[in-house]
């Protein structure tokens, strides 16, 4: 991802303060929804606002990519009032979709390889894992 997607937006600044967490929070979103648009997840998919918001709580926490099916999927579920099975099966066809759909060469870029070559899609930690890591060392840098 270029350097230039990375937001300074001066109103969020001016209204949140530029050190705030929630300002802090509000550049991380963005720039994690700029990253996974680019991967090709469909922002219409509920599986998308599960995903981002796993990204987010593992760039915070790398530990929780450790164990996303006890504490991952159920932190994101209670955030959003649902099961942690839906949470797993929403995000599992969110990354179905952007394999099939998105740009190849991102996913190249991101996990060494692609649909083209062959292999399959990578599984939701792992995919969870490189998206947080890449955001977190871009975000954060």
């Amino acid at each position: 991802m270029d350097r230039s997607m990375q937001y300074t937006d001066v109103q969020d600044a001016e209204r949140y303060g530029s050190k705030t967490d929630e300002y802090r929070r509000i550049q991380a979103e963005k720039y994690i929804t700029a990253f996974m648009l680019e991967l090709g997840v469909p922002a219409h998919l509920r599986g998308y606002h599960y995903l981002r918001e796993a990204v987010y709580l593992s760039m915070l926490d790398m530990e929780l990519v450790c164990s996303v099916t006890k504490l991952l999927y159920p932190e994101v579920a209670k955030i959003f009032h649902t099961s942690d099975q839906k949470v797993e099966r929403a995000i599992r066809n969110a990354i179905e979709v952007s394999w099939e759909r998105g740009k190849q060469e991102a996913f190249e870029e991101l996990f060494g390889y692609s649909l083209a070559g062959g292999q399959g899609r990578p599984t939701n930690s792992e995919y969870i894992a490189r998206v947080a890591d890449k955001v977190r060392l871009d975000f954060m840098s």
